[in-house]
């Protein structure tokens, strides 16, 4: 039985983990953080495609004891009139619809479910290089320990050690927005808990949904120049209001009473987006996740995509006949998928209007990659 280690244990890390434990490999998952690798807090949305891959690992029960679902969509404009007012993907199956959660909640909900089907998950050991050699890759951590494997699996996100490791050229760059996402109870809206609005705004697009409990989860994403380290590093929430209130004001939705309402639950970042093209892989080392293919969250596929990714790799590397032939297959059917999606993302935060071409390929044969069932040697082999 082959032995993987996965560095990172974030939603692609531990996903791999429990698709690598089904489809039957050793594997161990090594977090930096001491506990449940909580990322600043931020939520995030879940997509259908999301929750199928999912469902693909049996971790679906884990996810959905969390957060909250979403059903339908709706768009207004700056003006505050509604553009559209659809159901989102998946709406009809309670497994599949749209979900909206805290990234750390879904990363300890994952964990979690790791160590209780026996996936060893290790807290505390942070990664500081990589020995890649023809019989085995060897891990050593910043501790003095080490640990061998037959493969190593990057998904330790935008900043990867594991990605410095053989491509230190490769770099995530800014694409284009300044990203807000808030929390709060006492927001003067009043809103149906499974729907979320967005609103296309000329200074900012915002989005926000309610929950079952009654606090509203928002985002806005404001495009221009980056903000300064320092005003990251020492924003406060104040701060943050002061900028987005009289941008969001400039329309007559519900944005601005949002953020004005939001006292302390506010945190900024900055859109980024992994170059085109990048190297994935060297020898016995591969990277998923946004250690690989990070977009701008305009799309709001970014979690998603990754959970993808987990299952796609376990089944390559269940069904091809070695290694190398494995992540041959999984490069070849991921990557036009997730570079599709870096530049439609990428489009959408720059607010440009060229257009980026349709799909790689449609809903039925993305299922076909997600469904543990059949091959995911043969697509690839024939393509």
């Amino acid at each position: 039985m082959a032995r993987i280690l996965v560095i990172g244990g974030g939603a692609a890390g531990t996903a791999a983990g429990l698709a690598l434990h089904k489809a039957g490999f050793e594997v161990a998952v090594y977090e930096a953080h001491p506990t449940s690798a909580e990322d600043i807090g931020a939520f995030l949305t879940l997509a259908s495609n999301g929750m199928r891959a999912l469902a693909q690992i049996d971790a679906s029960d884990a996810v959905t004891a969390i957060g909250f679902p979403l059903a339908t969509m709706r768009l207004l404009d700056g003006s505050g009139a509604e553009l559209a007012n659809r159901p989102l993907a998946g709406s009809g199956d309670p497994l599949f619809r749209y979900r909206c959660l805290r990234r750390g909640e879904l990363n300890a909900a994952l964990q979690a479910e790791a160590v209780r089907k026996g996936v060893d998950v290790r807290h505390g050991v942070r990664l500081a290089s990589v020995e890649d050699g023809p019989d085995a890759v060897t891990a050593h951590f910043t501790d003095g320990s080490t640990a061998t494997g037959d493969l190593l699996v990057g998904a330790d996100g935008l900043n990867s050690t594991v990605r410095r490791s053989f491509g230190p050229a490769t770099r995530p760059a800014y694409a284009g927005e300044q990203v807000f996402y808030g929390y709060t109870t006492e927001a003067p809206v009043t809103e149906e808990t499974t729907r979320i609005t967005l609103i296309r705004g000329s200074s900012a697009a915002f989005g926000y949904a309610v929950s079952p409990a009654g606090e509203t989860y928002w985002f806005a994403r404001v495009t221009g120049e980056p903000l300064p380290p320092e005003d990251v590093a020492n924003g406060t929430p104040a701060r943050w209001r002061d900028l987005l209130v009289p941008l969001l004001r400039e329309g007559a939705t519900p944005a601005a009473g949002i953020v004005a309402a939001t006292a302390d639950s506010i945190l900024v970042t900055h859109a980024t987006e992994m170059p085109l093209g990048a190297p994935w892989r060297a020898g016995r080392t591969l990277i998923i996740g946004d250690a690989a293919h990070a977009a701008s969250p305009a799309t709001g596929q970014g979690a998603s995509m990754a959970l993808e990714d987990a299952v796609v790799l376990a089944k390559a590397l269940r069904d091809a006949p070695d290694t190398e032939r494995a992540l041959t297959a999984y490069e070849s059917l991921r990557r036009p998928r997730v570079e599709h999606n870096i530049a439609a993302s990428g489009q959408i935060s720059r607010r440009a209007d060229s257009p980026v071409g349709a799909a790689p390929f449609t809903d039925d044969e993305l299922l076909r990659h997600l469904d543990w069932g059949t091959d995911a040697w043969a697509p690839a082999r024939d393509a």
